[in-house]
Formats: C-alpha cells, sequence, structure tokens
C-alpha cells in the first residue's frame, strides 16, 4: 500500500471555515472518482500548537493534510494519469494556496481497534538531521524508535509514513530541499489528557531522548479526519 500525502495551506483571502467547507463539499467528491482509489481522508488541523513535546519545531504552515491510499506506486501513477486527475488540479487554486505531495510507504506500529470509539488523532512532520542521510533515518524510525513508542500508556494506534517521493505541483518530482519532509506521524488517542500522560511517561522519554539522535524537526499537529472513502 501506499498513501499519497498533500500538505496544503489555505488562499491567503480564503477564511478558514470556507477552506474547510470547499475542500470537504467541492473538493472531495472531485478527488474521491479517481481510479484505483481504495482510501481518501481529510485531516483538518485543529490545533498547531507543539502539543506535549518540546523537540525543535519546524516553520510548516498547515491547514490540513490529505491522504489518499492506492494499492502501490504503479496504481497512483494511473490515478495521476487518468483523466479524472486534471478536475482536482483545475479546483486546487479555488482554495489552496500553497500544496507539497509526500508519497509515503505507512508501517503500522500499533494498529486503530475498530472498537476504539472516538478518539483524537495527532499528525506530526519529521525531517531528520542534516547529519544523517535517508537510510539511517529509516532504520532508526522503523526500528528503536517504533519500539519505544510503541510502549506509550494510553496510545490506541501509531502508524509512521516514509516519505519515498516528493512533489510541489502535483505531478512532477521535486527535490528534498523543496520538500523538506522524511517522515509524517499518524497517532491517536482517547484525549488530550491520555496523549499529555503518555508524553509524560517514562517510554516517551526514552523515544524523545533517542529522537535528538537523528530528529532535527518534529511540527506537531491536532486534526479532526473526515473519511471521503
Amino acid at each position: 500500500m501506499i498513501v499519497r500525502m498533500g500538505i496544503m495551506k489555505r488562499k491567503a483571502d480564503m477564511s478558514l471555515e470556507g477552506f474547510r467547507e470547499h475542500w470537504r463539499s467541492v473538493h472531495g467528491p472531485l478527488a474521491a472518482r479517481l481510479p484505483g482509489l481504495r482510501r481518501y481522508h481529510q485531516n483538518h488541523v485543529a490545533d498547531a500548537s507543539q502539543l506535549a513535546i518540546d523537540h525543535a519545531r519546524g516553520e510548516w504552515d498547515v491547514d490540513g493534510f490529505s491522504q489518499l491510499w492506492f494499492d502501490d506506486q504503479d496504481a497512483m501513477r494511473l490515478a495521476v494519469s487518468s483523466p479524472a486527475f486534471p478536475t482536482t488540479v483545475t479546483d486546487i487554486p479555488n482554495f489552496v494556496g500553497s500544496i507539497k505531495i509526500a508519497v509515503c510507504q505507512p508501517n503500522v506500529v500499533v494498529p486503530v481497534s475498530p472498537e476504539a470509539g472516538p478518539l483524537i488523532k495527532r499528525m506530526s512532520i519529521l525531517r531528520r538531521r542534516p547529519d544523517i542521510d535517508a537510510e539511517r533515518f529509516r532504520k532508526e524510525w522503523f526500528g528503536f524508535h517504533a519500539e519505544a513508542v510503541s510502549r506509550f500508556p494510553n496510545l490506541m494506534g501509531y502508524t509512521q509514513n516514509l516519505v519515498v517521493g516528493r512533489s510541489v505541483n502535483l505531478e512532477d518530482s521535486a527535490s528534498y530541499e523543496q520538500v523538506p519532509i522524511d517522515g509524517i506521524v499518524e497517532m491517536w488517542f482517547r484525549n488530550t489528557d491520555d496523549l499529555q500522560a503518555a508524553f509524560r511517561s517514562p517510554a516517551a522519554t526514552v523515544s524523545q531522548t533517542h529522537a535528538l539522535d537523528f530528529l532535527a524537526e518534529i511540527t506537531t499537529f491536532l486534526v479532526k479526519t473526515h473519511q471521503i472513502v
């Protein structure tokens, strides 16, 4: 499975409410027509504070994260080359000021149980230290760090999304300097009290100490997820 993520900032002259409404009601149905699309979620940013950690934060100014799942990269490319894709591209300037695309390989460390009930979701953009190469980042993140985070109390779900491709104009590839993201984290908790308690735990001390060894920035957001497909 591959997930294509859009990191979006609304148009400068558009209200947050207008952005959210257009994204859900107008753009959502357009993107849902892409062939081969397995799932499509919109994650609307509800809180952009650096909640519960004091790691260096990046300069990302984000209003939403889109997530579109395909069976593999070939299926994603077929969708992007389909007649349905230009319609979605044409609509982007109607509500988005800037968008960066990160094509990711998901690694589900702690699955979210279907019986978990209402949860809050936290998403984080990760950038590796400049002295750490991409392979070392992957090894540290998928290895020791995944195990350490999986031990957090109150954790209801944890997925790592390793960036394997980038774009700044929805179609063409981009350099790392244009989209300086190495990974995107998804974490689920029952509420913010559980989230904060988890990050005060001994397990969090271990994981956050390890993060200093390979991460330059962790930029966190609380989001409200809307399932379109």
